[in-house]
């Protein structure tokens, strides 16, 4: 936690009080998000990625970088998968 503040611009060595309140502050927003998610997907009886895109709609940042992470672990995927069959079609010519 305590470098993802130094990230977002707050000192190197902030206080553990400040670092424990953000943490407590992070786990809470997590909690409640997934409880609400679990809550939607309960009624179709499965949770889903959509349940929480949905959840955070209404907030551009989040839903823009949400949409943007899910998009790098397709590609992600795609890669390694092709990797996979050149270390086959590789390993077959040998």
């Amino acid at each position: 936690m305590q470098h993802m503040m130094y990230g977002f611009g707050d000192d190197a060595n902030p206080l553990p009080e400040t670092v424990a309140l953000v943490e407590d502050i992070v786990v809470e927003y997590v909690t409640d998000l997934a409880h609400k998610a679990q809550e939607m997907g309960s009624k179709r009886g499965k949770l889903s990625v959509e349940d929480f895109l949905f959840l955070i709609r209404k907030d551009p940042p989040k839903l823009n970088r949400c949409t943007e992470l899910l998009s790098m672990q397709e590609e992600l995927k795609q890669a390694r998968k092709a990797f996979e069959v050149d270390e086959e079609k590789l390993a077959s010519t040998e």
